[in-house]
């Protein structure tokens, strides 16, 4: 290793894992284990490249995009594995247990239920809010496929969820 490689590294890796892991969760519809493994993967590319990524206008975002297509690559090679998550998330020390967890478990179900894609779109344009551009970027794609992804997915999570929200919205 090169020394000053990693200088500044570590602080970047301790402020972004835990964003990273959040997003990991969604992405793989509350696969912890392998959003674990995916948050790893992530770091460790930023950290072999972390020269060009520390000098880049954006590094939470280049982290992100590489989280993004990590994911979307794990699911091409394992797309003949069906592996199902639970429909329990384990618990997390020190967080509180809040009167939204059903609505939360309820999304996480719901967003696995998605095509590897189209749960991309989602958690790129709504969870992380980035543009359709951005997004387009992140998953190589073009800005129409983007735009149509995101009406299909969220249609998609519409009929999903339907009974779930008008259930939380009376309660």
């Amino acid at each position: 290793m090169r020394l000053g490689r990693s200088e500044g590294y570590p602080e970047f890796a301790a402020a972004r894992a835990g964003h990273l892991y959040r997003s990991a969760c969604l992405l793989t519809g509350g696969d912890t284990h392998l959003a674990e493994d995916l948050v790893q993967e992530t770091l460790g590319r930023v950290y072999v490249r972390w020269n060009r990524v520390s000098r880049a206008d954006n590094p939470a975002g280049y982290a992100q995009t590489i989280l993004t297509r990590t994911f979307l690559a794990h699911r091409r090679r394992h797309s003949t594995h069906k592996e199902h998550a639970t429909d329990v998330l384990p618990e997390r020390a020190g967080q509180d247990a809040s009167a939204d967890a059903p609505l939360r478990l309820t999304l996480v179900q719901a967003l696995g239920q998605l095509s590897a894609k189209d749960r991309a779109v989602v958690v790129l344009r709504y969870w992380e809010d980035r543009s359709v551009e951005e997004t387009a970027a992140a998953m190589n794609t073009s800005s129409a496929a983007v735009r149509t992804r995101c009406v299909r997915a969220l249609a998609r999570l519409r009929v999903l969820l339907g009974d779930a929200l008008v259930e939380y919205a009376g309660s």
